[in-house]
């Protein structure tokens, strides 16, 4: 009887393999209580490749924050058609995102607690991801200004404090959702659509609020 050759499996699809079971660990664990060691096991594969394809524990921490941070970014946009109304966009933006990260809530933890707790260059990582998507969100407003057929030129600082509320707004309510028994993603874009459209409604409808007088 001859030994039987198992097929090498590809770097990159090894790699991926590996990220994965570092995502839920970090995820399930933090990245402090995680080891490498349980990485490796989960990953199937002995914890010498782990160092040897991804060097550090840190570098395969950083390499977990960029990929999905990526795919997270990617399914927002992904489930948004430009084509539609400014409301249908920006619920479909919200559902998009709240059922990503509803679908993988190991990555959510390590984008929403664990990369903000450890370190600058982690923080760094999911600031820029939370940077691409407030832009993503500032022009949804802009256009929902423009559909309202008033002056497009809402002031610059009123758009970006809109934009960094509403995606504040969804990093909570995701990561409270997660933690919800029965909690579905469509439920949960629904109550932000309730706490912010309706807002948003007014300001292009040229009725905002106003404070009263001291």
């Amino acid at each position: 009887m001859g030994t039987v050759k198992t097929k090498r499996m590809p770097r990159a699809v090894r790699e991926q393999q590996m990220l994965d079971a570092a995502v839920e660990t970090f995820g399930r664990r933090g990245y402090m209580a995680a080891s490498m060691d349980e990485i490796a096991e989960l990953a199937g594969v002995s914890k010498p490749l782990v160092y040897l394809y991804l060097n550090s524990k840190e570098d395969l921490f950083t390499a977990c924050i960029r990929r999905e941070a990526k795919a997270l970014v990617q399914a927002v946009r992904t489930g948004v058609r430009t084509d539609l109304s400014a409301d249908r966009q920006l619920w479909d933006g919200l559902r998009a995102f709240f059922a990503h990260t509803a679908e993988h809530p190991h990555a959510w933890s390590v984008l929403h607690l664990q990369a903000r707790t450890h370190g600058e260059p982690f923080a760094a990582e999911v600031t820029a991801m939370r940077e691409e998507i407030v832009a993503f969100v500032t022009q949804l407003i802009v256009v929902a200004a423009r559909e309202a057929h008033r002056d497009p030129d809402l002031p610059e600082r009123e758009v970006a404090g809109l934009a960094e509320a509403l995606v504040g707004a969804a990093e909570s309510l995701a990561a409270w959702a997660n933690a919800a028994d029965g909690t579905t993603a469509r439920q949960a874009a629904a109550t932000l659509m309730n706490f912010a459209w309706a807002g948003l409604g007014n300001l292009m409808d040229g009725r905002p609020w106003s404070p009263p007088e001291a």
